[in-house]
């Protein structure tokens, strides 16, 4: 560990966390051009400097799973997990394992892990039956 790094905030070692676990899943089936576009848009969202950007790609494997405090911070980041597998509109079954692995180092137990995996599967893909289209269209109103 750099003497540097001893000194590194929470929020940004918990962002270079996340960032790492999102280049990872975009790396599990090989990185497409639409995985590229969303983390470079995470990128920015999580204030990740040029250089750790190059080292957390070369070897995201190198940052541990560090789950966020709150459990709206931990649905975020497990939305934004999605955001990077959907990006290119196809799961591959490596990416769909690795999500309930992150599911569980999130800080969900294995069967809320599975479900709310499972669960995203079907909203990111679009199969929503009748009562959930109505649930998410009038949740806000």
């Amino acid at each position: 560990m750099s003497f540097s790094s001893l000194f590194e905030s929470g929020e940004s070692a918990r962002n270079k966390s996340h960032f790492a676990t999102l280049v990872n899943l975009a790396q599990v089936s090989g990185m497409h051009e639409e995985e590229k576009v969303v983390l470079s848009r995470f990128k920015a969202i999580l204030d990740i400097s040029d250089a750790d950007y190059d080292k957390i790609v070369e070897n995201p494997k190198a940052y541990p799973v560090t789950p966020p405090n709150t459990s709206e911070e931990r649905i975020q980041w497990l939305h934004d997990l999605f955001k990077v597998v959907f990006a290119d509109h196809h799961m591959e079954e490596a990416e769909h394992i690795l999500l309930k692995k992150y599911a569980t180092a999130l800080g969900y137990n294995d069967e809320d892990a599975e479900y709310l995996v499972e669960r995203s599967i079907q909203i990111f893909n679009g199969h929503l039956n009748l009562e959930d289209y109505r649930h998410l269209l009038n949740k806000d109103r």
